[in-house]
């Protein structure tokens, strides 16, 4: 007989524990499922482990200009080792950390591969064998893996996809070409150089992070290729060979071939659904045709009564923070109490809540991004204030030679309430919350104004933004 609760959670990814922390807070009896480590994708392949490696580069490419400001060493160099040491520990204490909740909220985590059944039971096979679990409600966010598009040569041997390199115990990347400028790509890409190595990124769209805006992007490739990265826009007829050596070969918009040899060629297409295995034979989830991602309704509940789909089998916006989200939504709605995050879903099922959702990029600068760019509004007819403040000016940026980028923000031009944010400079990643705080709570420029930002701060370009937009009347 199969062992009851009032919630099963298939995937133990920020989607799938924070909705079993949740649940568990609510008084329901929970089980978390998952087959690898708890964390999923995010802690363990994904979020935690590339930004300590950035974290670890960056203080490297650092030391190799100390000298700007006084500090001289005999030699730098870096150990490989050591620095995946401190990668794992980040990532091991993350882990730990999740694990000591799911203790004290006494969830159950079952170790093991889950697959749905019929009537919300759950088979979970495992090195034992195979047990069943019926749960009142199943959340399912088993999150998504690398998607390796149809390129001729993408499985020889050098070939590898980001969760290759973040598992790799040894460092042998010289030469590196990058399949994918998004952001993935460009976050290794500057890994990558930030370790002194050969960086050439190839992008089949015009512009690097694909649907980003396209002045943030443009930034960003002038930074990029300040620091000596090749970058190739709006390529076509990519292939990979092996004949004297490792080779990316593709069709530039001129209509030129170049052959760029590698060490290493990383795919970085983006991910897709992880849905292998998911389901029996005695039951059938909706899929929409064209994305491979589960239908939902409005309480993101699947064709399946009482089977729910959040993170990436459902998301057009695969971030670890919508898919907490959405698993704090599913939870309330299950408790029927007050939804604490609003979110909206569109009849095909997609999450659209896009104004204060923020999006991140870890490259150095830093990219932050919520709400809606100018482009946007006048697409859709909004009359709108925009406001733009150069980093070089900035007092913070000037000490820390970091004098690239810029905080542009947008108001809407009636009620001068903003309604979108982009930045590219140091802490962008940090001050963004204040930008999605103030969209979602209908702040006006004049109450952005109120608080007094300290000084030398990178902050201090919000209220120069400010001014701005409202001197342009």
């Amino acid at each position: 007989m199969a062992k009851q609760y009032d919630l099963i959670v298939v995937g133990a990814g920020p989607g799938g524990y924070t909705a079993a922390i949740k649940a568990a807070d609510q008084g329901m009896k929970v089980a978390v499922i998952e087959e690898q480590e708890l964390g999923g994708v995010c802690v363990n392949r994904g979020c935690i482990p590339t930004k300590s490696l950035l974290y670890a580069s960056h203080i490297f490419s650092l030391m190799q200009t100390s000298d700007e400001f006084g500090i001289f060493t005999d030699q730098i160099s870096f150990d490989h080792e050591k620095m995946q040491r401190y990668k794992d520990k980040a990532v091991r204490t993350y882990r730990e950390e999740i694990g000591r909740t799911f203790e004290q909220k006494q969830i159950d985590l079952i170790c093991g591969r889950g697959i749905l059944r019929r009537d919300r039971t759950v088979e979970v096979h495992n090195s034992e064998g195979k047990d069943y679990y019926q749960g009142t409600h199943v959340i399912l966010a088993t999150g998504a893996k690398p998607m390796i598009p149809p390129i001729p040569g993408a499985d020889l041997p050098g070939v590898v996809t980001s969760d290759q390199i973040l598992t790799g115990k040894e460092w042998n990347y010289s030469r590196v070409v990058i399949i994918g400028g998004g952001v993935i790509g460009v976050e290794m890409a500057t890994i990558f150089n930030n370790l002194c190595n050969q960086v050439t990124i190839i992008e089949r769209n015009d512009h690097l992070l694909g649907p980003m805006d396209p002045q943030v992007a443009q930034e960003l490739e002038i930074d990029l290729e300040g620091k000596g990265i090749n970058i190739h826009c709006n390529v076509s007829e990519i292939s990979i060979d092996k004949k004297d050596s490792l080779a990316c070969i593709f069709k530039t918009a001129d209509g030129r071939e170049l052959r760029q040899t590698a060490g290493t060629v990383l795919i970085a297409a983006g991910r897709k659904p992880d849905m292998s295995q998911l389901c029996g034979e005695d039951v059938h989830l909706e899929t929409d045709p064209k994305t491979g991602k589960l239908k939902i309704d409005s309480t993101f509940q699947t064709s399946e009564e009482g089977v729910y789909g959040i993170g990436d089998l459902v998301a057009d916006i695969q971030l670890a923070h919508v898919a907490a989200a959405q698993g704090t939504f599913v939870v309330e709605h299950l408790a029927k109490i007050e939804h604490s995050i609003k979110l909206e879903v569109v009849p095909n099922g997609m999450f659209v809540s896009l104004p204060i959702v923020p999006s991140c990029i870890y490259t150095t600068p830093e990219i932050a991004t919520v709400g809606i760019t100018e482009e946007t509004a006048r697409m859709y007819g909004m009359k709108v204030r925009v406001g733009c403040y150069s980093m070089n000016e900035n007092g913070k940026s000037i000490i820390t030679r970091s004098d690239s980028g810029f905080i542009r923000l947008v108001f809407e031009a009636y009620s001068n309430s903003i309604v979108g944010a982009q930045m590219i400079c140091p802490r962008a990643t940090d001050m963004i919350g204040e930008m999605a705080t103030a969209i979602a709570n209908g702040l006006t420029a004049a109450q952005l104004s109120f608080a007094m930002r300290a000084h030398p701060t990178y902050s201090e370009g919000i209220k120069a933004a400010i001014e701005d937009a409202m001197e342009k009347g």
